[in-house]
């Protein structure tokens, strides 16, 4: 974490700003598409998204990193643990572990709802013991907790032009959009810890089951009815992706860059995967380094443009009339949600 983030966000606590650093660490080190956008949103709110990442990176990290041959029950204690300490971070704003201190303070700054941090864990929780999903309504309904809340803590942080329940579907719905992004890209990593996350009744009209999505990947050997409920899937989440859209403009105009600059960038691994030939049983799509770059400089001139017409606004507006002497406050700290682009 840049010092002029933390600053900007008014961050001033050493071991506060120790606990952000951590999390933008992880961001960057796990999440490179997330990292980049989130570059082009103003100073100030990055650290605020950085504590968000790392959290769900940690989690994440529980049910994914330890790998399906550890013993279940060391997974269930490490969530029980995590789900503790988060319990005890939010209600009095601090924690002996640095992402959760960082989470905390992130949390309190911009008042987000308790109720999406425990819907993730709960989701977190199933997935150490749900190894697929029967319907797409099934897949949904676990999607909230581990994707739509995550939308949904962003929205606060992002802010938005228009009141924050008219923006939440479509916060929602982009959250959900990048997980079926990763999950097709992931086929083949996921099958590899034992889960299945594309609908069993898409997979089924295709003639594909749980043997012959291994058969494919341990003989490396293409088949056209997996090619075939892949494309499918891909068209189903591009449909998410035309859901989420319209709540792009809902959000502040600082804001929008970053989050257009995001569903490009994701979008891209799509891109990605058909190019492939939907090959994500044998090897992971990924978008290009001069693709990323290219899409981040458009980011940039947004970014840009969104400045230029703020300053624009600003000089426009009337002065305000002088406050008497007596009146006035001594200065305080800029406060997160101020702009420092």
């Amino acid at each position: 974490m840049t010092d002029r983030e933390l600053d900007a966000a008014g961050i001033h606590d050493p071991a506060l700003r120790a606990d952000y650093r951590h999390c933008r660490a992880l961001n960057a080190r796990h999440g490179r598409t997330y990292f980049l956008a989130t570059r082009l949103l103003p100073v100030a709110r990055r650290p605020a998204v950085h504590a968000l990442y790392g959290f769900a990176r940690w989690a994440d990290d529980i049910v994914d990193a330890l790998g399906a041959d550890q013993d279940p029950g060391r997974r269930v204690a490490a969530l029980t643990a995590l789900q503790e300490e988060l319990d005890r971070g939010l209600r009095r704003g601090g924690s002996d572990e640095p992402v959760v201190r960082a989470l905390a303070d992130t949390a309190r700054r911009y008042a987000i709802d308790p109720a999406h941090f425990h819907d993730f864990m709960a989701a977190m929780r199933s997935d150490l013991v749900v190894t697929d999903y029967p319907a797409y309504a099934d897949l949904r309904a676990y999607m909230h907790g581990s994707a739509a809340v995550i939308g949904l803590q962003m929205l606060p942080v992002l802010g938005t032009v228009a009141p924050r329940e008219e923006a939440a579907p479509y916060a929602a719905a982009l959250g959900v959009a990048f997980q079926l992004t990763n999950f097709l890209r992931d086929v083949g990593e996921d099958l590899d810890r034992g889960r299945i996350y594309l609908p069993g009744d898409l997979l089924a009209a295709h003639g594909v089951d749980r043997d012959l999505l291994h058969r494919s990947r341990d003989t490396g050997r293409p088949d056209p009815r997996i090619t075939a409920a892949l494309r499918e899937f891909e068209a189903l989440t591009r449909g998410v992706y035309r859901e989420a859209a319209p709540g792009i403009a809902l959000l502040e105009p600082v804001s929008r860059p970053c989050i257009r600059t995001a569903a490009v960038l994701y979008g891209g691994i799509l891109d990605a995967v058909a190019r492939d030939g939907y090959a994500v049983l044998h090897h992971r799509a990924a978008v290009s380094r001069r693709r990323r770059a290219a899409v981040a400089a458009e980011g940039l001139a947004r970014v840009a443009a969104a400045r230029l017409r703020h300053r624009d606004a600003a000089r426009a507006r009337p002065p305000a009339p002088p406050v008497p002497s007596a009146a006035r406050a001594p200065a305080a700290h800029r406060t997160v949600t101020e702009e420092a682009v």
